[in-house]
């Protein structure tokens, strides 16, 4: 197809005066100014479709060898068997699409999560945009912005939810590339830093929860002794809390086993996530219990036995409402921070989760390896737990230095008796 093939904007000159010159094969191309649109659109047929419908390639441009050009450039992408992006498409159209397709199987508040940071973060700053001319400089640009304002992790909810965007609008021949995952999420603004109790802190925690009302008590003491996530124990069961029965030679739960027995221990196999499972598989996992652990379960058990006693809804659930309902973190941080109060600290200072940053901060403190901290807070290696709990994970590369200094020192001792 040539220049002159295109150009129908001028009628052909006629041969010698006499008839028309031949008209151009209907569906060879063409060239006409759009008076809408107020652009020149290049046009061409490339085929059929089985019902005999035209199949029409078209480039814009505001001058006629702009549009062309942008013929041309659509054809040879045709030609290489690459999707024909819609020109109309934007960014908002291919989130609100993933927003509603991509999400299935995912929970209530994961899908309101993701649709918030959408519609406040994405949508307002690139929804306009083509999702074909959208570059990486404007994605890189966008993000930069955010930083001043949104944490690192908050960065990365939001890229993730526009790269994954624009891979659905992939899947849909909407977009060529992804542009998105060429981007770095760039530093946020620093968050609340998560802390840890000290050794004494822990303890006044652990003597206010023995008398604290039993569900919250019991809650907070296996948060901070077992180093279980906050939403591990809200799913936890009574089935799931278990006895060694020497006499059998198995565990048995403790509903049918009573609590005189030397050791027990809690299934960590579910979580309140929306299909039940714990957050990794590594997580899933089996964890002996502290005496301590015991007699905060113990207690707990007799106070709901005693309201069985009054006609109170039976719960399978270790941690429930009166009604015998699943706790809500909002149930749990509000009790929580009560507790906290009574021990001498600022309730509102702390939430739930950092008993759990506690546990790794006091084994690390007194020797514990990292290794066994990470398969007892169900981490798939020793890196995630050194990077999620760096600030709590006591230094562990000593053995060198006090190896050294013990060779040395002996060294210099005998240069001196010498």
């Amino acid at each position: 197809m040539t220049d002159h093939d295109l150009d129908s904007s001028h009628p052909r000159e006629e041969n010698a005066g006499t008839a028309k010159a031949k008209r151009r094969s209907r569906g060879d191309g063409g060239l006409y100014w759009d008076k809408s649109r107020r652009r020149w659109i290049a046009a061409v047929t490339v085929g059929y479709t089985p019902q005999g419908k035209r199949i029409v390639r078209k480039g814009s441009g505001k001058t006629k060898t702009a549009a062309k050009e942008a013929l041309r450039k659509v054809l040879r992408d045709h030609e290489d068997g690459l999707p024909s992006e819609p020109a109309r498409y934007t960014v908002a159209d291919a989130v609100d699409y993933w927003l509603e397709h991509g999400l299935s199987g995912r929970s209530e508040r994961t899908v309101e999560m993701n649709r918030t940071f959408a519609e406040t973060h994405v949508i307002p700053a690139l929804g306009a945009r083509k999702l074909r001319e959208l570059s990486a400089e404007d994605v890189d640009a966008w993000l930069k912005a955010k930083s001043n304002e949104l944490s690192t992790r908050s960065l990365k909810i939001i890229h993730s939810i526009l790269s994954r965007s624009v891979r659905k609008a992939m899947a849909r021949d909407m977009a060529r590339r992804n542009v998105v995952d060429l981007c770095d999420v760039p530093e946020g603004r620093e968050g609340r830093p998560s802390k840890a109790l000290t050794l004494t802190q822990a303890k006044a925690v652990l003597n206010a929860a023995r008398n604290a009302e039993p569900r919250i008590g019991a809650y907070i003491v296996l948060s901070l002794t077992t180093g279980a996530r906050t939403e591990e124990l809200r799913a936890l069961t009574w089935d799931h809390v278990v006895a060694y029965v020497k006499d059998v030679a198995r565990w048995i739960p403790v509903h049918e086993a009573g609590w005189k027995h030397d050791a027990y221990a809690m299934y960590v196999w579910r979580s309140v996530r929306k299909k039940g499972d714990t957050k990794t598989k590594r997580s899933r996992r089996t964890l002996k219990l502290p005496s301590i652990s015991v007699e905060a379960l113990q207690r707990l058990h007799a106070h709901r036995h005693d309201k069985a006693e009054e006609n109170a809804p039976e719960s399978g659930l270790v941690f429930c409402t009166s009604t015998g309902r699943p706790l809500s973190a909002g149930n749990v941080r509000r009790d929580f921070r009560k507790v906290l109060d009574k021990a001498g600290l600022v309730g509102a200072e702390w939430a739930p989760r950092e008993m759990r940053h506690s546990f790794v901060s006091v084994l690390s403190d007194h020797g514990i390896p990292i290794e066994d901290i990470a398969r007892l807070v169900g981490h798939r290696s020793t890196a995630v737990t050194e990077t999620v709990y760096r600030l709590q994970i006591r230094p562990v590369m000593e053995k060198g230095a006090t190896a050294m200094d013990g060779i040395f020192a002996a060294d210099e001792a005998t240069d001196q008796d010498t």
